[in-house]
C-alpha cells in the first residue's frame, strides 16, 4: 500500500475515533495532494510534501515563539525513518570511491539517490565536509 493510501485511510480511523488534531492534519495533508494536480502520488512525491508541510510549520512556530505542535507530530509519523549519519559513512565507505571525482562533493548524488528520501541532504552534506576536512 502506498503511502498515499495510507493517510487516506487513516481519515476515516481518526474520524471514528474522534481525533481532533489527526483528523485536522490528514486533510490538511489531502489537500495539498489534490493541489498537485495528480490522483496518485509517488511515496517520494508524498514525502516531499510531507518534508514541506513540516518545515513551513516550524517556521510558523519559530514567529509564533513556540516549539511543538500536535500537526507536526501527526504528519512525521508518516514520514520514512531517517538513516542515522553512522548508517550513511558506513555505506559511503563501503560502496564511494572518491578517486573517481574530482571533489568529495560530487558523490552527493550517488549518496543522495541509494537513500532518498531516508537522508537529509544537509546531513550527508555536513558528512562529506568532514571526510574531505580528514581526507586532505
Amino acid at each position: 500500500m502506498s503511502l498515499q493510501e495510507t493517510i487516506k485511510k487513516d481519515l476515516p480511523a481518526a474520524m471514528k475515533q474522534k481525533d481532533e488534531a489527526r483528523k485536522d492534519a490528514i486533510r490538511v495533508i489531502l489537500g495539498e495532494f489534490s493541489r498537485t494536480g495528480k490522483k496518485e502520488l509517488s511515496d517520494d512525491e508524498v514525502v516531499g510534501i510531507l518534508k514541506k508541510l513540516v518545515k513551513s510549520e516550524n517556521e510558523l512556530l519559530k514567529q509564533k515563539g513556540e516549539t511543538t505542535s500536535n500537526f507536526i507530530a501527526v504528519v512525521e509519523s508518516y514520514l520514512p525513518r531517517m538513516v542515522s549519519p553512522e548508517e550513511i559513512i558506513a555505506w559511503i565507505g563501503e560502496n564511494i570511491d572518491f578517486s573517481q571525482y574530482k571533489s568529495k562533493m560530487q558523490a552527493m548524488g550517488p549518496i543522495m539517490k541509494h537513500f532518498g528520501a531516508a537522508a537529509d541532504g544537509n546531513a550527508v552534506k555536513k558528512i562529506l565536509q568532514e571526510m574531505g576536512s580528514s581526507l586532505s
